[in-house]
């Protein structure tokens, strides 16, 4: 696989806060990250840099190999659909699209005009009379018909209805199918993006927590449920993430893949196990690392 995206050693700080801190990965060609953490976590710090809307402190950027900065060979292959994106006071829809189609070498009038009757947008009317859906919705045409050869789409589903959120996933999935491309998808809706991620990178704090294919994810967790001290018993050989009790009944969330000989002494001990969801483990993840003493860190390692 290319790298399309090389990120190094980097730093953003403003005043006295650092947002970013020794943020290193790289993005491959032709895939669908999600970029995931809590609100001030530094994801949109980080996609505006990558996309050359913010300078770094420190550290080294590379796109398709190069700076991203004031290099228009660079811009003009990247899409950053973010969640407080600006218009002119009597811009329209129509008008954004125009200048989409004007600025990406790849826009597709087709696809657009389909999403845009998919979304129900109201194309005459001023951007800043319209709902914060259909703003968004905006923005998710912008991103999907442009094609452009990394998007990134920070919260798109921001005022989007259920149905709306389907509407973008499904034509998420089918566009890309057909024109692969590399999507960088920032959500705190994790459940619902899950099945379309290929690769996770997880900031807490300003820094990378987690780099690592989502179906590995899944395998690195279980919850153990059942009479207190069993589960107790069972885990305490395990790292534990997180522990709930009702009574003589735990929940315990353990990091770690199940042993043929675990699932043994499970099933002796009369105890359940089940898969903890993408979501889950994120979160349990780092409020177990918010909570642990800091330790060196190790690549696709929670720290």
């Amino acid at each position: 696989m290319t790298a399309v995206i090389e990120v190094a050693g980097l730093h953003k700080r403003y005043r006295d806060t650092d947002a970013l801190t020794d943020v290193s990965f790289a993005v491959e060609a032709d895939a669908i990250y999600g970029l995931l953490g809590r609100n001030g976590a530094g994801k949109t710090t980080l996609m505006s840099i990558l996309t050359a809307q913010n300078f770094a402190t420190g550290g080294r950027v590379r796109v398709f190999g190069e700076d991203p900065y004031e290099n228009p060979r660079v811009l003009s292959r990247m899409c950053f659909v973010r969640e407080s994106q600006k218009y002119p006071d009597d811009a329209k829809p129509r008008h954004a699209f125009a200048a989409a189609r004007l600025f990406f070498p790849n826009w597709d009038d087709d696809l657009a005009t389909d999403l845009i009757e998919a979304f129900q947008i109201p194309v005459g009317r001023t951007i800043k009379k319209l709902s914060r859906g259909q703003l968004s919705a905006v923005g998710v045409v912008i991103g999907l018909a442009s094609r452009a050869e990394i998007t990134f789409f920070d919260e798109p589903y921001l005022g989007l209805d259920a149905v709306a959120r389907q509407i973008f996933y499904d034509r998420l999935l089918q566009d890309y199918s057909l024109h692969p491309r590399t999507i960088v998808l920032s959500s705190h809706l994790i459940d619902e993006v899950a099945n379309l991620l290929e690769r996770v990178i997880v900031l807490d704090g300003g820094r990378v927590v987690m780099d690592e294919d989502t179906d590995a994810v899944r395998e690195r967790a279980a919850t153990i449920m059942g009479d207190a001290a069993a589960v107790d018993a069972f885990c305490a050989g395990h790292e534990v993430l997180h522990r709930e009790t009702l009574g003589r009944v735990a929940s315990v969330t353990i990091l770690g893949a199940l042993t043929t000989e675990d699932r043994r002494m499970l099933a002796d001990a009369r105890l359940e196990a089940s898969p903890v969801s993408l979501q889950e483990f994120i979160v349990r993840s780092t409020q177990h690392a918010a909570s642990t003493p800091a330790a060196p860190a190790q690549e696709g390692a929670l720290r």
